[in-house]
């Protein structure tokens, strides 16, 4: 199982910050780096800025929302990044996309969101041709397309899908290379969503999908002041239908709930179970703003990176 972290900064701080946590994370051994896409700064205008600062590390997107974006720009501008991180033979951007929410797709951008599972179907039936250098012509409900796409030293990214469902499960290991998951637990993880993920794949004919788990961390000797401290910083996700029913399905209540959080051994013990269960990338959310729960977390994380 490959270790990464999240950026805090794209959120709230300067390309700069992003561009030092990216620093931090290749230092710690880490084998990715994500960027989260809410109302900052742009991951992928970032990451490419990221990419040409901190060399070899794998940069991610942990998600870009399709609703906003056609899929040929986003197929345009995804290849462009790999370009200029230097994805030249291989990929170095993982490309995680997924719907948003409702309560964003209707109230703030004005756009419908009656038929997610087709939206997704149909948006991955145009991006992933056109990110493999192919034409695409293709007539649906939602997208009419006819195009192709040409970026000189690129190669298609890795995509993974915010996939929360059986069905958005199934159009991600049929169409994708995987999933990005937040707020789903280890157990909803190993009863529902890697199965539904590994059987769509296999029945598409692809390869093992990659399966990106992301969750709060912290090492600490008060896992009660932790939780309610995740509870705090992650409040919002408890509000969303769609992380309210994952956190249902796991049997937590709310976000503190799925922190991974207690002493180092215990935090070992929780990373370990998910390699376990067959999740292949761990992005670790490290929340703590106490200097010494911090450092005690990036050792534990470094330990396992190495």
């Amino acid at each position: 199982m490959r270790l990464g972290t999240m950026s805090n900064a794209i959120n709230a701080g300067t390309v700069g910050e992003v561009i030092d946590e990216a620093h931090r994370a290749a230092d710690m051994g880490c084998a990715t780096f994500w960027s989260p896409q809410i109302f900052g700064q742009d991951a992928l205008t970032t990451l490419a800025v990221v990419g040409r600062e901190v060399p070899g590390i794998e940069l991610g997107t942990a998600v870009v929302p399709t609703y906003p974006r056609h899929p040929m720009m986003l197929a345009q501008q995804a290849l462009t990044v790999q370009a200029a991180i230097g994805g030249t033979s291989q990929s170095r951007l993982c490309l995680g996309i997924g719907l948003s929410h409702q309560i964003v797709v209707e109230m703030m951008w004005g756009l419908s969101f009656e038929k997610p599972v087709r939206h997704l179907r149909e948006y991955l039936s145009v991006l992933m041709p056109l990110l493999e250098g192919q034409p695409v012509k293709y007539e649906g409900e939602e997208f009419r397309v006819q195009g192709a796409i040409t970026v000189a030293g690129s190669v298609r990214p890795s995509v993974v899908v915010a996939a929360l469902g059986p069905q958005m499960l199934r159009v991600a290991g049929t169409l994708a290379d995987g999933t990005s998951t937040w707020c789903v637990g280890p157990r909803t993880l190993a009863d529902l969503t890697i199965p539904t993920l590994r059987q769509a794949a296999a029945d598409a004919g692809r390869a093992e999908p990659r399966v990106v788990c992301a969750l709060p961390v912290c090492v600490t000797d008060d896992v009660d002041a932790s939780r309610k401290l995740a509870s705090q910083v992650f409040a919002v996700y408890d509000t969303l239908p769609s992380y309210k029913t994952m956190m249902d399905r796991e049997g937590v209540d709310g976000p503190a709930g799925l922190a991974i959080c207690g002493t180092e051994d215990e935090v070992r013990d929780q990373v370990r179970e998910l390699q376990s269960i067959g999740v292949t990338d761990f992005n670790a959310g490290i929340y703590s703003s106490d200097r010494e729960e911090v450092a005690r977390t990036v050792a534990v994380l470094q330990e396992w990176a190495a």
